[in-house]
């Protein structure tokens, strides 16, 4: 077990749901009020989340569980907010502290994600390939998946498990070794000097109406033009995944043998290239989605900060995590496929679930190519200012 950093007391009161600034408040002071809230939050889960990290690996909960208010879930959640409120309203503050902030919030956000993200992901691989590999009739579920009675799905699970388990062994190693560092407590101190007051500029005693709003609009435009450039034509249309997992014609039709065919939008991405060309060609291809989620979840919190709704960018997160996730999985697996001296047997089940989790991929933009026609509408310095 790891001691907690030594702070100060965090407020007791922990925030509501973000209102709109009263029309005498200035900028500076919505601006306190929120990362107050926030550095409390970070403050009352830090302990919790040190405790976490302390117990055996594999502890830690997954930010997607019925427990997400454990210190961990709740650390990260207030790492996320600080950060996007410094890099959106960061004008307003002083720049070289800021910046410093910003660099150290990130790494602690990378520091602490990295045990959850590797517990959702060997779930998410496990449960896949559980799924595809079904014996059931049709009566339960629709009938047997593709992978049923194949002999590679044994030892494709066992190498998935057996390489998660150590990946987050090795992260949770990092975390404790981490954790006592003197960067965590120089964290913790700048955090509990933010509960009391923020290096803000003298252009922060401008009204909030007149500041805050312009600025959190300069967030929604990043998001559009990036937006713009996301091949969202070419996610138009909705790729059938489940015909993977369960094969109508069952085991005695074409496909729904062991070696059946992989449907050709999801063949694996060796197919036709050298496994370190497809994975450069898959990143590259991942990369500005990746970006619209980072974006998305600054244009969420620069509402917040405005006290403005913002449900709709919540759905848009959560289809671009359900992107993120399911993109990570498929680089694992593609990872598990080049394991040295694996059967032929074992290589062919785990392309077929790098598929389908790219098959995942696809999915995720299509749902986004569908919600983000259906937004409210595009005049995103209204929508901040309304």
């Amino acid at each position: 077990m790891t001691d907690a950093p030594m702070t100060a007391a965090a407020p007791s009161t922990a925030p509501g749901p973000a209102t709109a600034p009263a029309s005498t408040a200035t900028a500076g002071e919505v601006l306190s009020g929120y990362l107050t809230a926030q550095a409390g939050n970070f403050l009352r889960a830090l302990p919790q989340a040190v405790g976490e990290a302390g117990a055996r690996p594999g502890a830690v909960p997954s930010l997607n569980s019925p427990t997400g208010a454990a210190g961990t879930g709740e650390l990260l959640r207030a790492v996320r907010r600080i950060g996007g409120a410094l890099h959106t309203f960061g004008p307003l503050f002083e720049p070289s502290w800021a910046r410093e902030a910003r660099a150290e919030l990130r790494w602690l956000l990378n520091l602490l994600a990295q045990e959850p993200a590797y517990l959702r992901r060997s779930a998410r691989l496990l449960a896949a390939l559980d799924s595809l590999s079904a014996t059931g009739a049709a009566s339960e579920g629709g009938g047997p998946g593709m992978l049923a009675g194949h002999q590679g799905a044994p030892k494709a699970r066992a190498l998935l498990d057996r390489q998660l388990t150590l990946a987050r062994t090795r992260a949770h190693s990092t975390v404790l070794q981490e954790l006592r560092s003197a960067r965590l407590h120089a964290l913790a101190d700048r955090m509990t000097l933010l509960v009391g007051e923020a290096p803000l500029l003298d252009s922060a005693t401008a009204r909030a109406g007149e500041v805050l709003p312009p600025q959190g609009a300069g967030a929604f435009a990043e998001l559009a033009a990036t937006v713009q450039l996301l091949p969202l034509q070419r996610a138009a249309s909705a790729y059938q995944g489940d015909a993977l997992h369960r094969l109508a014609g069952g085991p005695g039709r074409a496909g729904g043998t062991p070696g059946g065919s992989v449907p050709a939008q999801g063949r694996p991405v060796g197919a036709g290239a050298s496994g370190g060309d497809a994975d450069s060609v898959l990143a590259t291809d991942d990369a500005p989605w990746q970006r619209t989620r980072i974006l998305v979840k600054r244009a969420r919190y620069a509402l917040e900060v405005c006290g403005r709704p913002g449900g709709e960018l919540q759905a848009l997160d959560t289809v671009l995590d359900r992107h993120q996730e399911a993109a990570d999985a498929a680089v694992t697996v593609a990872t598990a496929a080049r394991t040295p001296r694996i059967t032929p047997a074992t290589a062919y089940v785990l392309g077929v679930v790098h598929a389908d989790q790219r098959l995942e991929v696809e999915a995720a933009r299509y749902a986004f190519g569908h919600l983000w026609p259906n937004l409210p509408h595009h005049g995103w310095h209204e929508w901040a200012s309304a």
